[in-house]
C-alpha cells in the first residue's frame, strides 16, 4: 500500500514537471511570435517614417518595445514579465556578432584606415578618459544620494558601462557618400569604442580591488593591451584562413552555397573562438570582417558576392532592430523595479548624474583629441572641423544594448539581483539608455541638418574607396583603369575554373586616384599586399568566374 502511494506521489511530481516544461515551451513560443510580429511592424513603420525629421528605425523599435511591454504587463498583471527579461547570453552570442561583422565587412577600408589615428584616439584613448571621469564622478556623488553599498569594482564597472556608446541613430542620419570623413569617424569610433569598453570591462573584472595600488592599474592596462592585440590578431588570422580555403578549394565549381556557408560559418567561428579564449569577440569579428571583405569576398563567384553582401546586411539589420525592441520591452520587467530601495527622486538623481557625466566625459576627449588629430595629420583631407567635432560629440551621447548587457553582467546573477543598490544600478542604466536614445536620437537629424546643410558635404574627402562589398559588385569605369589595370586583361584557366587576372597599376596611378601622394606606410603596405598577400590569399584582381554560371546567366 505504501509502495503504491509512493509511486502515485512520484507520478504526480513527474506530471507536474511535464506541465511546467510544457508551459515554459508555450511561453517561449509566445515570446518568439511576439518579437517576430514586432520586427515586421518595425520594418513597416521604419519605411513609413523614413523621411520623418525626428524619428528613425532605432527610436521606432525602442518605443514599440516599450508600448508592447506595457501592454503585456497590463494584460498579464505582471505575471508574464519574465517574457520581457533581457538575456545577456542571447545578446552577446547571437545578436551582436552579425552586427559587428557586417560593420567590418561593409566598411570603406580606405576611409577607415586613412582616419585610423583619429578613430583609435576617439575609440581607445577617449574611452579611458571617459572611464576615468565617470568612475571618479560616480564614486564621489553616488554616496551623497544614499547609494552606499557599491564597491570600488562596481564604480569601475560603471565607468566602463557608460563609456560604451551607441551611434546607430546618428549613422542612420549621416550620408556616407556626402560626408565620408564624418561617417568614417563616427562609424569607426563606434565599433572600436564598444570593443574597447568590453575589453576594459573584462580587464577590470579580473582583478581584486580590496588593496588597490598603482601596480594593479598597470596590470589592468597590460591586460587590456594583451586582450586588444590578441583579439585583433585572431580576427585577422581567421579571415586569412577563410580566404585561403576558398581560393584554394574553389567551392564555386560545384556549389555557390558552399562558398556562402563557409564564409558565414568562419565569420561566426572567429567570434566564438574569441569568447572561448576569453578575448574580445567584438574586435575579433570586426577585423575578420575587414579581412574577408579585402580577400575572401573577391575569391568567390559573382553570384556569391551578391548573396553575401545582402545576406550579411540583412542579418545585421534584423539583429539591430531586435536589440532595440528587446531593450524597450526589458525596461518594463517589473522585478528589477521592485528590488530597488531608492525613492523616485533618488533614482532620478542617479540618472541625471550619469547623463551629466556622460556629457562631460564625452566633451573632455572629443575636442582635445580632435585638435591633436588635426595637428598630427596637418592635412585638409582629414582635418576635423569644429562643426564635425560637435556631431562626433553628439553621436557618442547615446547608450545602448552594450551598456545594458555589461550592467547585467556586473550587477546580476543569471539575470536576478537581490542587492537594492545593484538593482538601482540596473534601472538607472535602463533609464539612461531610454532617455539618451529617444531624446538625443530624436534631435540628431535636426542637429546634423543645421550643422551640415544639404549640399555642404565634405568635398575634399569624397573620393571613393577601392571596390568593396559596401561599394557594390562592379568596378566604376573611371576608377578601374588607374587602380586595377595596366590596359591588359589576361584570361587563364586553372583546374576547370576561369580566372580574370587584372594587372596592378603603377604607384603614380594609385596616387592619382587618391588625389594626394600616398603615405609611406600605405605605399609599403600596397607593395607588400600585391607581392606577397594577394598571390596567397587572393583578393581584388584575382576573381574566380565559374564557366557554368556564366553560361546560365547568359542563357537567362
Amino acid at each position: 500500500m505504501a509502495k503504491d502511494s509512493l509511486n502515485q506521489f512520484f507520478a504526480f511530481l513527474w506530471k507536474a514537471k511535464e506541465d511546467v516544461a510544457e508551459e515554459e515551451d508555450h511561453m517561449h513560443v509566445v515570446a518568439i511570435s511576439l518579437f517576430v510580429t514586432l520586427l515586421c511592424a518595425c520594418i513597416v513603420l521604419g519605411h513609413l517614417l523614413e523621411e520623418n525629421r525626428w524619428m528613425n528605425e532605432s527610436i521606432t523599435a525602442l518605443l514599440l518595445g516599450l508600448v508592447s511591454g506595457f501592454i503585456v504587463l497590463v494584460t498579464s498583471k505582471g505575471a508574464s514579465s519574465r517574457v520581457l527579461q533581457f538575456n545577456e547570453e542571447l545578446f552577446f552570442i547571437y545578436l551582436l556578432p552579425p552586427i559587428i561583422f557586417n560593420a567590418g565587412f561593409q566598411v570603406k577600408k580606405k576611409q577607415f584606415f586613412r582616419n585610423f589615428v583619429a578613430i583609435m584616439l576617439f575609440g581607445v584613448v577617449g574611452v579611458f578618459i571617459s572611464f576615468a571621469i565617470i568612475t571618479v564622478g560616480t564614486r564621489y556623488l553616488f554616496p551623497k544620494l544614499g547609494l552606499t553599498g557599491l564597491q570600488i569594482s562596481d564604480y569601475l564597472a560603471i565607468g566602463t558601462i557608460f563609456s560604451a556608446t551607441d551611434s546607430v541613430c546618428v549613422l542612420q542620419v549621416l550620408n556616407q557618400d556626402a560626408t565620408p570623413l564624418l561617417y568614417s569617424l563616427v562609424f569607426g569610433e563606434g565599433v572600436v569604442n564598444d570593443a574597447t569598453s568590453v575589453v576594459l570591462f573584462r580587464a577590470v573584472q579580473k582583478f581584486d580591488f580590496a588593496d588597490f595600488t598603482a601596480l594593479e592599474a598597470l596590470l589592468i592596462l597590460g591586460n587590456f593591451l594583451y586582450l586588444f592585440l590578441t583579439s585583433t590578431l585572431l580576427g585577422i588570422l581567421t579571415g586569412l584562413l577563410s580566404a585561403y580555403i576558398i581560393k584554394t578549394l574553389y567551392f564555386g565549381r560545384h556549389s555557390t552555397d558552399r562558398e556562402i556557408a563557409i564564409m558565414t560559418l568562419m565569420a561566426y567561428l572567429s567570434y566564438i573562438l574569441a569568447e572561448l579564449f576569453s578575448l574580445s569577440g567584438i574586435l575579433t569579428v570586426f577585423f575578420c570582417g575587414i579581412v574577408m571583405s579585402h580577400y575572401t569576398w573577391h575569391n568567390v563567384t559573382e553570384r556569391s558576392r551578391v548573396t553575401t553582401k545582402h545576406a550579411f546586411a540583412s542579418m545585421s539589420f534584423i539583429a539591430e532592430t531586435f536589440i532595440f525592441l528587446y531593450v524597450g520591452m526589458d525596461a518594463l520587467d517589473i522585478d528589477k523595479w521592485k528590488t530597488t530601495s531608492t525613492s523616485a527622486s533618488q533614482s532620478l538623481g542617479v540618472v541625471v548624474i550619469l547623463l551629466v557625466l556622460v556629457l562631460v566625459g564625452r566633451a573632455a576627449f572629443v575636442f582635445p583629441l580632435s585638435a591633436l588629430s588635426n595637428r598630427i595629420h596637418k592635412s585638409g583631407v582629414t582635418n576635423i572641423s569644429f562643426r564635425q567635432q560637435i556631431i562626433i560629440w553628439w553621436a557618442g551621447l547615446m547608450r545602448g544594448a552594450v551598456s545594458i548587457a555589461l550592467a547585467f553582467n556586473q550587477f546580476t546573477i543569471s539575470g536576478d539581483t537581490k542587492n537594492p543598490d545593484h538593482a538601482t544600478a540596473i534601472t538607472s542604466t535602463i533609464g539612461v539608455v531610454l532617455f539618451s536614445t529617444v531624446v538625443f536620437g530624436m534631435f540628431s537629424k535636426p542637429l546634423i541638418g543645421w550643422l551640415i546643410p544639404v549640399g555642404h558635404g565634405t568635398v575634399s574627402d569624397s573620393d571613393e574607396a577601392p571596390p568593396s562589398p559596401k561599394g557594390g559588385l562592379f568596378f566604376r569605369p573611371d576608377l578601374q583603369a588607374p587602380l586595377l589595370e595596366d590596359g591588359n586583361r589576361r584570361a587563364s584557366f586553372y583546374d576547370g575554373v576561369h580566372f580574370t587576372i587584372q594587372g596592378m597599376g603603377r604607384t603614380s596611378s594609385i596616387q592619382a586616384l587618391l588625389g594626394a601622394p600616398a603615405s609611406t606606410i600605405h605605399h609599403f603596405w600596397r607593395s607588400f599586399d600585391d607581392s606577397y598577400m594577394r598571390p596567397v590569399f587572393g583578393g581584388r584582381g584575382f576573381v574566380p568566374i565559374v564557366p557554368s554560371s556564366i553560361e546560365e546567366e547568359d542563357h537567362n
